[in-house]
């Protein structure tokens, strides 16, 4: 068997913790500031957990 690839995509975008989760940044963070409220701002700014239901699929890109 052929090692397992990596998607570089993902990588780019999802961290594994030392638990074994996995970590990732929050969307419509980027543009678009102006609107946005200064608290909605700071919380896009922090990372969260991927969801359990998306774990699964998320692991399978990053090995």
């Amino acid at each position: 068997m052929p090692k397992m690839k990596t998607h570089r995509g993902a990588a780019k975008r999802f961290k594994k913790t030392g638990s074994g989760k996995i970590k990732r940044f929050r969307a419509f963070g980027s543009h678009l500031l102006g609107k946005k409220s200064p608290g909605r701002k700071r919380r896009l700014r922090k990372s969260t957990l991927v969801k359990p239901a998306d774990t699964k699929r998320v692991k399978l890109l990053i090995p």
